[in-house]
């Protein structure tokens, strides 16, 4: 007989967001007069701009016909996108990455939880605490994380690093060696950033001790101060120690349209094989590629006109994120992120847990935020707001919380 998974009966209820959904629909369905606002989840509402959606309309007119048209294409990504990458968001910033240590996917998620499949199942995993829960869940669906805990919230064989107010949101090195670390900066679910010298310190602690560290940099367009790196590989030594990943969804509304990519210098091995060529490997047998017409549309955000143009809408959402700070700071609430960052991190009231005041949040302000408490055992006594709303919208959701 067939024998399933079984690391997926130890996987705790829903996914946060699944369940974030669960509850508001129910809401929603009891009290239809409501007028809601999401500030849940990080999805986008700015439209695609001009110039992707003219890229897209020509690459549709490509496939309309027998000179032009694409079938299969390379897994690793088209030429003409990987070039604009390594240049626009490497070079540009003096760092050398060659086109084929770069890899287009249909969005960093996925590779966030794919990865996995390049490394052994006795690997060490450490992740900030709070944390994105894919980087837990995927491993505890592959067999990395043990047993779950519930009555302290954790798994067995993960290693939590508590990334705090109380040490700046900065973790302090695991006491036990990890030989695989998540690093998220700007970070999901805070909105704090690692600076230099913080990233730095990671660096050397992976090649001291021979770690892998996966570094999430899907909101680094946010990024507004100088000292803040925009990628690990802006740290001498990241080559060596370092896979990172990025995103078209924040940076150019492509959360519908499915678009990121994943840079594994050829420097980084480990057992004496080439992490690049493992993952190149992966990627060729289970992956076919992102499609042609969206690789169009996401090569047209280096052009000049569609630069400008996502400049634009990112900076909507920053103006949004400094609504959200500046008015709940004005209403008392104790807040973090939001300067290099579309979330903002917000410490609930005195005594209220983060479920209990998404609850109150939601009933009284009809205001859809994420708690806290779904990132991690530390992410408990917060909830997490986005800044992806519409502006109006995110204006009457600040006065509707002032209000309470």
């Amino acid at each position: 007989m067939a024998r399933v998974n079984e690391n997926y009966a130890k996987l705790p209820g829903s996914y946060l967001f699944a369940e974030i959904a669960r509850r508001t629909s129910a809401y929603a369905e009891a009290h239809p007069e409501a007028k809601l606002i999401k500030m849940g989840i990080g999805d986008v509402t700015r439209p695609l701009v001009p110039a992707v959606v003219e890229a897209m309309h020509a690459a549709v007119d490509d496939l309309a016909t027998s000179e032009r048209f694409h079938g299969y294409g390379p897994e690793q990504g088209y030429d003409f996108l990987r070039e604009a990458i390594a240049q626009h968001d490497f070079r540009a910033r003096g760092v050398e990455i060659a086109v084929d240590e770069i890899f287009v996917s249909d969005g960093a998620k996925s590779d966030c939880g794919n990865i996995g499949d390049i490394l052994a199942l006795d690997n060490v995993v450490a992740v900030c605490d709070p944390v994105y829960p894919v980087y837990v869940d995927s491993n505890a669906m592959s067999g990395r994380a043990g047993d779950y805990d519930a009555e302290s919230e954790r798994w067995t064989d993960i290693v939590y690093m508590p990334t705090t107010a109380e040490n700046g949101f900065c973790p302090e090195f695991p006491a036990e060696k990890a030989d695989v670390i998540y690093l998220c900066s700007p970070n999901n679910p805070t909105g704090t950033v690692l600076n230099r010298e913080q990233l730095s310190a990671w660096v050397d602690y992976a090649n001291e001790n021979g770690s892998i560290i996966m570094f999430d940099a899907a909101y680094e367009r946010f990024i507004v101060e100088k000292d803040v790196p925009h990628s690990i590989f802006e740290i001498p030594g990241a080559r060596t120690c370092a896979i990172e990943f990025r995103s078209f969804s924040k940076t150019a509304g492509f959360t519908g349209a499915r678009c990121g990519y994943t840079v594994v210098p050829k420097e980084l091995e480990r057992d004496g094989q080439s992490l690049n060529a493992m993952w190149n490997r992966r990627q060729t047998t289970k992956f076919n590629g992102a499609s042609y017409v969206i690789q169009r549309g996401a090569a047209a955000i280096y052009t000049p006109e569609g630069a400008c143009q996502i400049e634009e809408t990112l900076e909507y959402y920053r103006n949004n994120a400094r609504v959200i700070k500046e008015g709940l700071e004005a209403a008392g609430f104790e807040v973090y992120g939001a300067v290099n960052s579309p979330y903002v991190w917000c410490k609930t009231p005195e005594g209220v847990g983060s479920w209990e005041f998404f609850t109150k949040l939601l009933e009284e302000a009809n205001v859809i935020t994420t708690p806290g408490a779904g990132f991690g055992p530390h992410g408990e006594g917060y909830v997490r707001l986005t800044a992806f709303g519409d502006a109006d919208a995110t204006v009457e959701a600040v006065e509707r919380i002032r209000a309470m």
